[in-house]
């Protein structure tokens, strides 16, 4: 392993600081197997030993841990009992000791058993890929339902956590006196309780649900479009939305930098209204527990009318990272090849050399004009107006435009047509006719006809 010196960190109060304030130092650990790891160029959705061990420094920056070291491990098979072989676990476990190291994170799954044996070999904390992202994601949340959704990620990690034969785990008598049998072990009592706090916090969630899909009613009576960011974490999203809304939300090179949902408006060019949704970045591996979790801030994607993914198109991996975005927006429910909806966007043009965007160009001239990504720079600005033009035609694809020929005197009826549907504009026409153009959902046409049965309508999708 190749040492890899960090920056120390001044993270306070979190689980991995030392009592003094100072930043726990880790070793990063990538462990591949040697017979399948990755070439540059082997396929178009491989990822490069270097690009994780990247990654995986950058999840253990995300939370200010100081990396004393960080390389990658190659392995002839998975043991069980610790997941790497004895050979490299002494090794690993000199260079824990030389590095004075409280910490190993080591980027892949690591079962109870094999976190517990790696720890007594190494005299260390030992953390691996899940139980990092829950720290991170654990320390981001800001908003009350994004502490319940973590909290709860975590609580259903750390049951299946509770291996460990430490004293305060023996069985406990239980009854009185001597008539008293043996009670639960302090093992079953933890599960106890920490299955009684998953009840608590699923009920909290339910409400929290509910709430949100009331508040996604109400948008449904405004009739704006939801338009929704995904991508890789750390591709640009937040940068993006902030271009394109004039937000000041959390943007910056990090991992996971925003994790709770913004929602703000956006004018498109041909001046309909829209809602634009920034969502928390995904990763590769992203655990499932956390796909369960959030699915309730997730449904702000499941419902959006256009989905927006954004990729980093500067990155080495970033056929392999969007390739993972497809691989959730599927659990998710939805389609990531359905090109009525989702529109690609190839972000951080202002990163190519001449000769690297020329490729881009090329690449993208040669799609098809559904598939065909949007060339952005989120940071300078280039290529917004491109964007937002390719939102509205998806937009407009998806939604049915009609002409009304309505009695100028019902003031009423113009108001529901502003409730119920995009009003784009209405003007008089010479037989005295007020003449209104809306757009609106293909379910609401039916319900527009049954409330106007006088007018004169022409339609078009």
């Amino acid at each position: 392993m190749e040492p890899h010196r960090g920056k120390r960190g001044k993270r306070r109060g979190g689980r991995f600081t030392t009592p003094a304030g100072a930043s726990t130092r880790v070793v990063v650990i990538v462990p591949y197997l040697a017979r399948q790891a990755p070439k540059r160029g082997e396929g178009k959705a491989s990822r490069g030993i270097d690009a994780r061990i990247e990654e995986a420094v950058g999840l253990a920056r995300a939370i200010d841990l100081d990396v004393a070291s960080a390389g990658a491990v190659p392995f002839a098979q998975i043991k069980p009992a610790t997941y790497l072989g004895k050979g490299k676990v002494e090794e690993i476990a000199g260079i824990v000791r030389a590095e004075e190291a409280g910490l190993v994170f080591v980027d892949s799954a690591l079962s109870p058993v094999q976190q517990r044996n790696l720890e007594k070999a190494w005299g260390a904390k030992v953390v691996d890929r899940t139980g990092l992202i829950l720290e991170i994601f654990g320390e981001r949340a800001r908003t009350k339902e994004g502490t319940l959704q973590v909290e709860l990620a975590h609580l259903n990690y750390q049951k299946s956590r509770l291996v460990r034969s430490w004293t305060h785990l023996e069985r406990q008598r239980g009854g009185f006196g001597f008539l008293g049998g043996p009670g639960e072990t302090q093992i079953e009592a933890d599960r106890r309780q920490i299955g009684e706090r998953i009840i608590r916090i699923e009920r909290d969630l339910e409400r929290v649900t509910r709430t949100r899909a009331l508040h996604r009613e109400n948008r449904k009576r405004v009739p704006y479009p939801i338009v929704a960011l995904v991508g890789y974490t750390n591709a640009g999203k937040s940068t993006l939305f902030n271009t394109l809304t004039k937000a000041s939300v959390r943007a910056e090179d990090a991992l996971f930098a925003t994790l709770d949902p913004t929602l703000r408006g956006v004018d498109l060019p041909a001046g309909t209204r829209a809602i634009m949704s920034d969502t928390v970045g995904f990763i590769s591996d992203l655990p499932t527990t956390l796909i369960a979790a959030f699915r309730a801030t997730l449904e702000e994607v499941i419902e959006a009318d256009i989905v927006v993914h954004v990729r980093d198109c500067s990155h080495e991996d970033t056929e392999a990272q969007a390739a993972d975005v497809a691989a959730i927006l599927r659990e998710l429910d939805i389609d990531p090849e359905d090109h009525r909806r989702i529109v690609e966007v190839w972000n951080k043009i202002d990163l190519l050399d001449a000769d690297a965007w020329q490729r881009m160009q090329n690449v993208a001239a040669r799609k098809t004009p559904e598939e065909r990504p949007t060339l952005v720079s989120a940071l300078t600005g280039e290529g917004m107006a491109a964007l937002l033009s390719a939102i509205e035609t998806r937009l407009a694809a998806t939604r049915t435009l009609l002409s009304l020929a309505l009695d100028p005197a019902d003031g009423a009826g113009l108001g529901w047509l502003h409730r119920q549907s995009e009003v784009l504009g209405r003007d008089m026409s010479e037989d005295g006719h007020l003449q209104v153009t809306v757009r609106v959902e293909p379910s609401k046409v039916e319900m527009i006809r049954r409330r106007f049965p006088q007018a004169v309508f022409t339609s078009s999708v």
